[in-house]
């Protein structure tokens, strides 16, 4: 998905809000008498009103009209495609958070769990990493109100304002009784890249998603693992699984590390904007060592730009199993009152000129079996990373054979 902030007059968008059962005549006829070709034809405003007319009137409860327009412009929108959505206030701030790799908050990553929200991990540096927040944690009441298994509203509640308080009350594997953790939000930053050295001379580099911060990341763990290494490294596993994508500037930019020349994505679209086409320039990042991609049917969008464009340039063998199949692109419009929509404005090819909707890129080596969760903490004995660092050997052994 690629995300860029761009303001756009909302035009229609306008003439629907303007719409009521009160001044439903007027409206109709304004429209029958002046409008324009671009305008919204009178018959669909008519049927528009009619329809907001009848479930202000005779639906069995009251509903707010705020939220009636809201809802019609929600459904407008999405029944467009499955990638484009109206984003209230919050939905957009979320959407920001993670394509920016920031946010204000306490940097706990948590999830539903069927005793109550758990914690996965605090993220270093973050106010619960530094209070001593533990994975496996209980979240149990946040300032003092009990939230069960309401996992969107913890997340809400534990977001706010940098330098606001807020406090937890956790339960915790043999403790006898909750404790309470008070803490202070912050900017936390998210990162999107782990890494870690398989053996001598062999890397593993995992992206979760594409963020502003992934680029940044990658090269510092690219170093890092060269550092280990004591030189260049024989070859790296990319880990693609389960990345859904993110910024698609940020996976066009970590393609062109690993690529000294050749076209990484193009796109078609109506606008100006939403037609590109972009190109590797010279330099890679590993010098031409031996490159495994890992990816799964959770690899998607701008991951998928990722593992398209170095399949296509013979830069990397591609393992696991086929990816999603996203081939287009998403551009979130800022409007009025803190909300956007996110617009499907691009369709995406690889570099050979494929379309993947709908079809995905099949890996040159199949794994089969039950797929495996990548695991920061399992990765030395992650089966399908094990079948990628053979590949790696292989290729590594052809190439030193000629």
């Amino acid at each position: 998905m690629q995300v860029r902030s761009r303001t756009m007059l909302a035009l229609a968008t306008g003439a629907i809000l303007g719409i009521s059962a009160s001044m439903t005549g007027n409206v109709l006829a304004d429209l029958r008498d002046g409008a324009s070709a671009d305008a919204l034809p009178w018959e669909d405003a008519r049927l528009l009103a009619e329809v907001l007319e009848r479930v202000r009137r005779d639906y069995v409860d009251s509903v707010d009209d705020h939220a009636l327009m809201e809802n019609a412009v929600r459904g407008m929108v999405s029944a467009l495609d499955p990638h484009s959505a109206f984003l209230d206030a919050s939905e957009y701030d979320e959407i920001r958070a993670s394509t920016t790799g920031s946010y204000p908050g306490v940097g706990i990553e948590v999830a539903a769990e069927p005793e109550g929200i758990k914690v996965l991990r605090p993220i270093e540096g973050s106010p619960a990493w530094r209070a001593g927040v533990r994975p496996g944690d209980l979240i149990v009441a946040i300032d003092g109100e009990a939230i069960g298994l309401d996992l969107d509203g913890a997340i809400e509640r534990m977001r706010g304002p940098a330098g606001s308080r807020i406090t937890l009350t956790l339960a915790r594997v043999g403790t006898p009784a909750p404790i309470d953790v008070p803490l202070q939000r912050a900017q936390v930053a998210v990162h999107s890249v782990e890494h870690a050295m398989l053996e001598p001379g062999y890397g593993y580099l995992r992206i979760t998603n594409f963020s502003e911060t992934t680029v940044a990341d990658a090269g510092r763990a690219i170093a890092d693992l060269e550092r280990g290494a004591q030189g260049a490294l024989a070859g790296l596993v990319l880990d693609l699984r389960n990345n859904p994508g993110g910024v698609l500037e940020a996976a066009v930019e970590v393609s062109d590390m690993f690529l000294d020349a050749g076209v990484i994505v193009t796109a078609e679209g109506r606008t100006s904007d939403s037609r590109f086409r972009m190109d590797a320039s010279p330099g890679d990042e590993l010098g031409g060592a031996q490159l495994a991609v890992l990816v799964n049917g959770g690899s998607a969008s701008a991951a998928e730009i990722l593992a398209g464009a170095l399949k296509d340039n013979r830069r990397a063998v591609l393992v696991g199993r086929t990816t999603y199949g996203k081939g287009s692109v998403q551009t979130v419009m800022p409007l009025s009152s803190g909300r956007a929509i996110k617009l499907t404005t691009s369709r995406y090819f690889t570099p050979s000129g494929a379309s993947i909707q709908q079809k995905g890129i099949a890996p040159d080596i199949v794994i089969d079996g039950e797929a495996v969760t990548p695991d920061p903490a399992t990765v030395a004995t992650d089966r399908e990373v094990r079948i990628a660092l053979d590949a790696l050997k292989s290729r590594r052994l052809a190439q030193l054979d000629r």
